[in-house]
């Protein structure tokens, strides 16, 4: 069975690329590259989801091999620095209104917030 690494390898020599080239495409250095298709790091979700848009390809075919490896459809295709691409693993690629766009990014900026404030409360208390 292919590994995701063994996947990213041949879909990048399908495109004949050196690791170089995709790293630059990525915006990642070679080496780690070199890690993930030697499955030495793992992908975090906007590396996927990159990947996915430079090689053509679905982020469920890379990451599991199912599906066919053909790219996405281009009204569902999101650019690299959209950024809504990360939205994309939870709404399937599906548009958000407007309204459901600030509310997340509302709702987010609070996370963000909360989390600081107990960080900051933690060291306090140590």
């Amino acid at each position: 069975m292919e590994t995701v690494g063994q996947r990213i390898k041949r879909l990048r020599k399908q495109k004949g690329w050196t690791q170089q080239q995709l790293a630059k495409r990525v915006n990642v250095s070679p080496q780690v590259v070199s890690n993930w298709e030697r499955e030495y790091t793992p992908l975090d979700h906007d590396d996927i989801a990159k990947l996915a848009l430079i090689l053509e390809t679905k982020a469920d075919y890379i990451l599991f091999g199912k599906d066919d490896p053909s790219p996405p459809d281009k009204e569902k295709h999101l650019e690299v620095n959209d950024p809504r691409i990360g939205l994309a693993f939870i709404t399937g690629g599906e548009d958000l209104s407007e309204e459901e766009v600030e509310y997340l990014k509302e709702s987010l900026e609070l996370f963000r917030r909360m989390k600081e404030r107990k960080a900051k409360e933690r060291e306090k208390n140590k």
